[in-house]
């Protein structure tokens, strides 16, 4: 089922709070990492011809929108998310024929193409920075330049203007001799932020997002777009800057203070965001917009995403995934899962009444979700806990995001050695926590990496079980950029296509689930049984109205079989632990004295009837999980 043959939920079903329903609010969006997904010329890095050639099995998969991650011309130091050209492709990638044959191909099958867009930075080889750095070209205040501390050789160690640390490691700032100044870097130093501020920075943004948008793209996935906007003091000064009026944070142990608190959610945020979207998507429609969202609260998602605001359509929040460490992300903790639940409600509260949320647990940044929170010891615990995973957030209210290998239960590398990794934060994190500030041994830093490196979302996609897991060709002159799961002769997309019991096949049950169902989309989520912590248990329901009005949608479609069964509330179940678990209370409540059938399971990790018995008996196997029509 793609974009066209979804039945559009009726304007009575509340999504957003937009009227009409944006076509989004019961699309399922598929991430795509190009350099790891196909490779069609033997060089080790996926392309833009290998999407193309895939567009059949992700239009059999069912999902609506193909988010890639950039492809723009880079320097490639963070792959692709230093960009140095906007308006062309990567040689690494194809060309701009290849991205229009992408477009158009995606869109003959009912998909639609998101692009990624880096603008809080670009690459240091950008033709607008290089320009900066002549004080006298009209790009000098294009970024965040600064003169060395006063009383401070340029160059040289407590020169840099504040004392900011790089969420890529070492210091946020570095001096360029040509210029004779700092430049600001939240990331790598060849990712120098730009200056929003300037109202020309705005303008050349905003001009190039509509080139790609009438080019044929669908909207933008926005990385870090809510860092766009820095604390200064009424003097322009920087937190921690001489003679600046905001006091910085405290230097932490790795030598460094955190910019965050100062360049997340920043003073002209909403001002920012209000005016890109009056500028380029305001007379548009057909566009989806998701922006990546550090430092930002649920409260604060509710009114970014709300529709009378005109900012963005949803928000990517972080608590869920930053909270199960132990200070740092390479000191990972076992999953609390009442914290989860906990989190994840904030994220539902906050929307009840208007705006969206993104609903995610893997992407280009995180480990795989089957290795962080489910079990991959055996086969079999790998395949419950992948279902039982989905399971749990395909069924809340917002828009799903799926990372490619993920509807294969791909799991962490599990990497052994520091020369097998290719990730900048990585090598870098090592370098600074290991061999610098002495603050983690060699052997915990390794199993942080193990746990938690991005690189283990980066390995290539698992295609099928030969040499190089369908990537690239077996015999390909050159090995791919990063090595192969080993694990890809067992875990890959031809040995599940045909597998109606494998993890694929169930991603593709949970994504038609969500077209044919309304209230799975849009109905109100409420959660059960908060504080046990083995099962993850809610339900979600839709007003009467609204139900009868996506039963008459469907029988006005022709589908008497989706208008007969078309749920007004659920309930989802999951066990999300290796042990057996009671059923919560909460829920045996709102099934007493109703004897549920297996006509009554909508899905299910395991079979049907294995669902009927756990609920007869009140007790869940580990990492089972269903949902039942109420």
């Amino acid at each position: 089922m793609t974009t066209q043959q979804r039945t559009p939920l009726p304007d009575s079903i509340r999504t957003n709070g937009a009227t009409p329903n944006p076509w989004w609010a019961n699309a399922v969006v598929y991430q795509i990492y190009p350099r790891s997904f196909q490779d069609t010329n033997g060089d080790g890095f996926g392309d833009l011809k290998g999407i193309t050639s895939r567009l059949d099995y992700l239009a059999d998969l069912g999902v609506d929108v193909l988010w890639l991650s950039p492809v723009y011309k880079s320097p490639q130091d963070d792959n692709g998310y230093d960009i140095a050209d906007y308006q062309d492709i990567d040689p690494l990638f194809g060309t701009l024929a290849d991205m229009d044959e992408l477009i158009a191909e995606a869109h003959r099958r009912g998909i639609k193409i998101v692009m990624d867009l880096v603008v809080n930075h670009t690459s240091d080889e950008h033709a607008w920075f290089q320009a900066s750095r002549n004080p006298d070209d009209p790009h000098a205040d294009w970024y965040w330049w600064r003169p060395a501390r006063p009383g401070h050789e340029p160059g040289t160690p407590g020169a840099e203007p504040n004392r900011w640390g790089s969420y890529f490691g070492g210091s946020a700032w570095q001096y360029d001799p040509q210029r004779g100044e700092y430049y600001l870097h939240q990331f790598s130093r060849k990712q120098p932020d730009l200056n929003w501020e300037n109202p020309a920075v705005r303008r050349a943004v905003y001009d190039m997002m509509n080139w790609w948008l009438d080019r044929g793209i669908d909207g933008f996935r926005m990385d870090v777009i809510t860092l766009i906007s820095k604390r200064t003091d009424e003097n322009g000064k920087l937190p921690g800057e001489d003679g600046s009026q905001i006091a910085d944070l405290p230097v932490g142990e790795e030598g460094y203070s955190n910019p965050n608190p100062f360049c997340a959610d920043g003073p002209r945020q909403d001002e920012f965001l209000a005016e890109m979207h009056r500028e380029v998507f305001a007379q548009r429609s057909g566009f989806l917009t998701v922006g990546e969202a550090p430092g930002i609260s649920a409260e604060r998602n509710e009114h970014i995403t709300d529709p009378a605001n005109g900012e963005l359509d949803m928000l990517f929040l972080f608590e869920h995934v930053d909270f199960d460490c132990d200070g740092v992300k390479w000191k990972p903790l076992p999953l609390d899962l009442p914290g989860l639940k906990r989190i994840f409600a904030s994220y539902e509260r906050a929307v009840e009444d208007r705006g969206w949320t993104a609903l995610f647990t893997g992407n280009h940044d995180q480990p795989r979700v089957v290795s962080r929170w489910g079990d991959d010891s055996t086969e079999a615990l790998r395949v419950a806990s992948a279902k039982a995973l989905a399971l749990m957030l395909h069924l809340h209210r917002g828009t799903p995001y799926i990372y490619q290998g993920e509807e294969l239960g791909m799991t962490n590398a599990y990497f052994t050695s520091l020369d097998q990794y290719r990730d900048l934060e990585s090598l870098n994190a090592y370098r600074q926590r290991v061999e610098e500030a002495h603050v983690q041994s060699p052997e915990s830093m390794m199993a942080g990496l193990a746990a938690r490196s991005r690189d283990n979302a980066r390995t290539p996609m698992q295609w099928d079980d030969s040499r190089f897991a369908g990537f690239t060709a077996p015999d390909a002159p050159v090995e791919p950029w990063i090595a192969v799961n080993p694990n890809h002769t067992a875990i890959n997309a031809a040995a599940q296509a045909h597998d109606p019991d494998s993890v694929h096949a169930f991603y593709k049950r949970l994504i038609a689930l969500r077209h044919e169902q309304p209230v799975v989309a849009a109905g109100d989520w409420t959660l059960l049984a908060q504080d046990d912590p083995r099962v993850y248990a809610f339900t979600r329901s839709l007003n009467d109205v609204g139900a009868d009005d996506a039963i008459d949608n469907a029988g006005d479609a022709g589908d008497d079989a989706a208008a007969a069964g078309c749920a007004r509330r659920l309930l989802t179940v999951v066990n999300l632990s290796g042990e057996s678990a009671d059923l919560p209370a909460d829920a045996v409540a709102l099934l007493r004295d109703d004897d549920v059938d297996a006509s009554r399971v909508l899905i299910a990790t395991g079979s049907d009837a294995d669902a009927v018995t756990a609920l007869a008996a009140g007790r869940l196997a580990p990492w089972q999980g269903f949902v039942v029509r109420l």
